[in-house]
């Protein structure tokens, strides 16, 4: 699993709207430093997730909908769409030739369990500590 930009832009966002206030998405990308087209697409995707309210209009804008304390780093992750193991062999879909003709594999079984590890950490932060960190 890797942090992508699409997921430190979306902490940025989220980041933004922790005052509770109304924000168009012009001015969370001005504050936070984001291109605005792609402010706009993951606040799109943080709506979805429900994280983040989305108000049209002229005195519109975007307002977090979600206790943070609640929502993890995984959880965001993986509302961002970029749920992925640390390699293709994680993937479910993945037909792997070795395992098909081989009993098993340790390379496999070893990465299993760190990305285990790895996915109990990103769920044990909810965004609220790691947004209020000084």
């Amino acid at each position: 699993m890797l942090i992508t930009r699409e997921t430190d832009y979306a902490l940025r966002i989220l980041r933004a709207l922790l005052d509770g206030e109304l924000h168009t998405a012009g001015q969370i990308a001005q504050d936070q430093l984001l291109p605005q087209s792609f402010a706009y697409k993951i606040m799109k995707k943080l709506e979805k997730a429900g994280m983040v309210q989305m108000i049209r209009g002229t005195a519109g804008g975007c307002r977090l909908a979600a206790d943070l304390s609640r929502i993890s780093l995984y959880d965001l992750v993986e509302a961002m769409g970029e749920r992925s193991g640390l390699s293709a062999c994680m993937d479910p879909q993945y037909t792997c030739p070795w395992r098909s003709c081989h009993k098993g594999c340790g390379v496999h079984n070893k990465l299993l369990a760190i990305q285990d590890k790895l996915d109990q950490e990103l769920r044990a932060h909810s965004l609220l500590e790691i947004l209020s960190a000084p």
